[in-house]
């Protein structure tokens, strides 16, 4: 099992396998010292069981080894390398039962190579085997027949515990490779969303930003322009206060297209206070300013937020409105809010019918950014009054 990119997985021996050589080497040359150790039954057999214990090393070197090590090991070829160690090991623990030690270093491959079943009947075998044999061929006495056998038993449920701590460990191994798949994956899922939502969120804050700015100034200079248009031949000094306006509108669009591939602040706050931003605005668009309250300096967010919406509400009034209706706007600040409001006498609307355009959904969803709300009353004929209120730090905080 591999991870994304190739990586092995925890389930993988890598880490720990040269642990399970060095006891496999242990746990061998352990056996070959009690087999060549003493001297009865003859030194004969015992170098024929010796012969037969050498070959252990190269076949799990060249054969075990890797299946062992596989990610998971294929069992096919872990049954044919198991058989071919028994066939090594069986005949020599028949001759010799000093061998049958070498039962703690076979008895962990089945299980780690093998399903339960399997690795059951392997462990079986390994211990029973041996000492079925060695009655057969040597017929002892019943005290050494009653005492391997039970030796016997001892190891069968040693080994069934082992084999057991065995399984859970390469069971817990493979849910926790799972488990890191699963959550690499769920990693990447939610990387490629967070840029993705990034993204949305900055194509949102552009609009907002293009709708509140360029937008509603490109807006004003099509307006002038037909102001222009109607006033020239008969007004010509009113037509050149336009004409006035327009270059002045124009340069700000520019400042703010300036502002925003920047990045920084809209062009009315670089430099100004809020009140002073506030009061260019509403002479752009023949508007009343009060201002109230202690006036301090805010961070950045509020601020944009109460520009933007002052930007928003104007440009809506003078589009709406009426060409005669009046416009207040109001900045009122307090000890822990400020709040910014643009009225107009002119022809109103139904507040609850829906609307086409971004203006006041934008507006809305720039007062939520930075935890404030945005309140819109008005009636047919009635006027319209656009009021946002942000919280802001309280004064010497």
């Amino acid at each position: 099992m591999t991870g994304p990119g190739g990586a092995k997985s925890a389930y993988t021996w890598d880490r720990s396998f040269r642990l399970w050589d060095s006891y496999f080497a242990i746990v061998w040359v352990a056996t070959l010292v009690f087999v060549l150790g003493t001297g009865h039954p003859g030194w004969s057999l015992r170098f024929v069981a010796a012969s037969l214990l050498v070959p252990l090393i190269p076949w799990y070197v060249a054969v075990g080894r890797p299946i062992l090590n596989g990610d998971p090991p294929d069992e096919r070829r872990a049954l044919g390398y198991l058989t071919g160690a028994m066939m090594l090991f069986l005949p020599s623990a028949v001759l010799v039962g000093e061998t049958r030690l070498m039962t703690f270093a076979l008895v962990p491959q089945c299980f780690m190579a093998l399903r339960l079943h399997w690795a059951l009947t392997a462990v079986t075998v390994i211990n029973i085997a041996p000492v079925v044999g060695w009655a057969l061929l040597w017929w002892p006495s019943d005290q050494d027949v009653f005492f391997n056998v039970l030796f016997s038993v001892v190891t069968l449920v040693f080994s069934v515990a082992v084999g057991s701590w065995i399984i859970r460990i390469i069971e817990q191994s493979r849910e926790r490779a799972e488990l890191i798949a699963e959550l690499d994956v769920s990693r990447h899922e939610i990387s490629r969303l967070s840029a993705a939502h990034g993204a949305l969120a900055e194509r949102e804050r552009l609009t907002r930003e293009i709708h509140d700015t360029l937008a509603q100034g490109f807006t004003s200079l099509l307006m002038l322009v037909q102001a222009v248009e109607a006033e020239v031949d008969h007004d010509l000094p009113r037509a050149r206060r336009h004409l006035t306006l327009m270059a002045e509108t124009a340069r700000q669009n520019l400042a703010e297209a300036r502002a925003l591939v920047a990045g920084g602040a809209p062009a009315d706050l670089d430099g100004a206070s809020l009140p002073d931003a506030l009061r260019r605005l509403a002479a752009r668009h023949d508007a009343t300013i009060d201002v109230t309250g202690p006036v301090r300096a805010l961070p950045a967010g509020p601020e944009v937020v109460a520009l933007r919406s002052c930007q928003e509400s104007l440009a809506n009034a003078r589009k709406h409105a009426g060409s005669s209706a009046m416009v207040a706007v109001v900045l009122a600040y307090t000890e822990d809010s400020l709040a910014v409001s643009v009225r107009d006498d002119g022809r109103g609307f139904d507040p609850v019918a829906p609307v086409d355009g971004y203006g006041l959904a934008g507006l809305r969803a720039r007062a939520a950014e930075v935890g404030g709300t945005a309140q819109v009353r008005s009636a047919p004929g009635d006027g319209t009054t656009v009021t946002v209120r942000l919280p802001v730090p309280r004064s010497g905080s």
